[in-house]
């Protein structure tokens, strides 16, 4: 849940601070005040693209902080540890920073995160329908991520995106293995001689490492050398060298300490200095005594580091990587020179891999057959609700169809199978009749934006509550709709917060009218600069607020009359 909104500097905005409460929160306004720039700002905190030119004219920087409540998230709860983020007790603390030179910052809760991260983040805590987003219910994959994520088939998506990955390497390296013999002959002898070579090279694990330090210590030998005698000696050969004096001193203290006892921690203390000193001449004393001043050596370093850059850009890669490779060319070799078994291994590697992946399959199409029949049922049952009271709606499910994957294994074991993709078995399509009478086609070619915006209502009514809590924010899912269908939309809103925290962005009162907490978004002129405001309302505002909402800027006392009978038909609609 998002629980407060802080913006500064963002477009018309100077400084906003917004708390949002459970339940419906609504927005509202009149075109042009600045309700978009909330929800762009609220885009921002999911991981949307960022440019300089959403900051406030005159401003070098802009910012967008978000809170969010996090007690029950687990999905959540989890990747945040994963990511080494804790300190949760206050919440989830969002910061995007713009700025004009282009390089912004994401902070979450005060430490740098990526913009991976928060993309991450966003499903678990956002959900935003945007001015027509209603369009992403015609993209066949995202009425399959509705009806997997209904159908809680997600674990089982992911065993078949493996599967099928998992089945597709043995395709490759079926295929591979098969090649034409001169083919084979001549990767064979490319393979043979990388082999040879990387052999010859001898290269071991942090080589480059430890000659780098090795050359590093060879060119300045001499320095090193100066350096190591010049401390050596004024730490202990030379005359009044720092040992002796404070071997005198140690001296003078112990006779000190022998009339005054307070001394004696004092004269224990120095000889520790002193005991710690000698250790420090003896560790100079072998280090001089182990360098030495090679040329030879050094130009043999030099070489050898020379090599191993060479092999690093042929293999695109560091020492790790190339040793890596090492053995995957080795396997290669082996493969290559022993093909006839090595082929009829990967046949039945192919051949496992392919029951697997039709495993996984079945089991994601029992899932969406099952979770098909029960969307359909409660998407219907809620249609009426929204006014769309003698509109059908089903899930239709057809068998998928992959002929090149069909081609592929009819060519390597004879199997002619085209009903796998990465995703499963099946496509589906969301279908729709608004009439009665009228036969069911697909969404796309039968429903208006406003039975769009209204489907996904329900959608998102039927399949939220099973999953966490979050924030559902809907902008203007009122467009092309009013009256009895309006109010059908407000009430449904009503429900849906019932289980989620939802904001709202709304021109309708018979919307407005179900708001647990509304704010106004108003913009004034103030010494000649625009300002976008937010005002929480309280009884007497909601009433002049739905009273403009009604009868536009010459708010009327019928208007205001209409406004209270809306906000006392909104609370019996409450308690339905």
């Amino acid at each position: 849940m998002l629980k407060f909104l802080n913006i500064a500097n963002l477009a018309l905005i100077d400084s906003l601070q917004i708390g949002f409460s459970p339940g419906l929160n609504l927005l509202s306004g009149e075109t042009g005040s600045g309700k978009s720039i909330i929800i762009d700002a609220l885009g921002l905190l999911q991981g949307a693209r960022s440019s300089p030119e959403m900051i406030r004219g005159g401003c070098d920087r802009a910012a967008v902080e978000g809170l969010f409540e996090t007690e029950g998230n687990e999905p959540l709860l989890e990747l945040l540890a994963e990511a080494g983020i804790g300190d949760l007790d206050e919440g989830l603390l969002i910061r995007r920073e713009l700025s004009t030179s282009g390089r912004g910052r994401i902070l979450i809760n005060h430490q740098l995160a990526t913009i991976n991260l928060l993309k991450a983040i966003q499903p678990h805590i956002i959900d935003l329908h945007g001015q027509g987003d209603q369009q992403s219910l015609l993209l066949a994959e995202s009425q399959l991520a509705l009806l997997d994520s209904f159908a809680g088939a997600a674990t089982a998506r992911t065993e078949m995106a493996a599967g099928y990955e998992g089945l597709l390497e043995s395709l490759r390296l079926l295929e591979a293995s098969l090649g034409s013999d001169a083919e084979r002959l001549q990767r064979l002898d490319l393979v043979t001689f990388q082999v040879a070579e990387l052999e010859e090279a001898g290269l071991r694990q942090g080589e480059d490492e430890e000659l780098e330090a090795e050359r590093r210590r060879l060119a300045s030998a001499e320095r090193l050398a100066r350096l190591g005698h010049e401390a050596f000696g004024l730490l202990y050969e030379d005359e009044g060298a720092a040992l002796s004096r404070l071997g005198t001193v140690e001296r003078r203290l112990t006779e000190l300490a022998a009339i005054d006892n307070g001394f004696a921690e004092v004269v224990t203390q120095l000889s520790t200095s002193r005991l710690a000193l000698e250790d420090v001449a003896s560790s100079l004393r072998d280090y001089l005594g182990d360098l030495r001043v090679s040329p030879g050596r050094l130009q043999e370093v030099e070489d050898r580091l020379a090599e191993i850059d060479r092999l690093k850009r042929k293999y695109a890669g560091g020492v790790e990587a190339i040793l890596l490779r090492l053995d995957e060319l080795r396997r290669e070799r082996d493969a290559l020179l022993n093909y006839e078994e090595n082929a009829d291994r990967l046949r039945e590697r192919l051949l496992t891999d392919l029951r697997a992946c039709r495993q996984a399959a079945s089991k994601l199409s029992e899932l969406r057959r099952d979770g098909a029949r029960r969307l359909a049922t409660a998407v219907v049952s809620e249609l009426a609700d929204v006014a769309l009271s003698q509109a059908r709606w089903e899930v239709g499910l057809r068998e998928a169809v992959n002929p090149q994957l069909g081609e592929r294994l009819v060519a390597l074991c004879g199997i002619n199978e085209t009903a796998l993709r990465r995703t499963g078995a099946e496509t589906i399509e969301f279908l729709f009749s608004a009439n009665a009478g009228e036969e069911l086609r697909p969404l796309g070619a039968t429903a208006s934006g406003g039975e769009l915006s209204r489907l996904m209502l329900v959608l998102k009514t039927v399949i939220a509550p099973a999953l966490f809590p979050r924030t559902l924010i809907f902008d203007e899912i009122d467009a092309g709709i009013g009256g009895r269908v309006a109010d059908a939309v407000g009430l449904r809103l009503k429900r849906l917060a019932a289980a989620n925290q939802v904001l709202c962005v709304t021109h309708q009162p018979l919307i407005a009218r179900y708001a647990d907490a509304h704010f106004r978004v108003s913009k004034q002129t103030v010494d000649g600069r625009t300002l976008t405001s937010v005002t929480e309302l309280d009884a007497d505002g909601r009433v002049e607020e739905l009273a403009r909402m009604i009868g536009g800027a010459g708010i009327t006392t019928l208007a205001r009359r209409h406004a209270r009978e809306l906000l006392r038909g909104g609370g019996e609609e409450e308690g339905r």
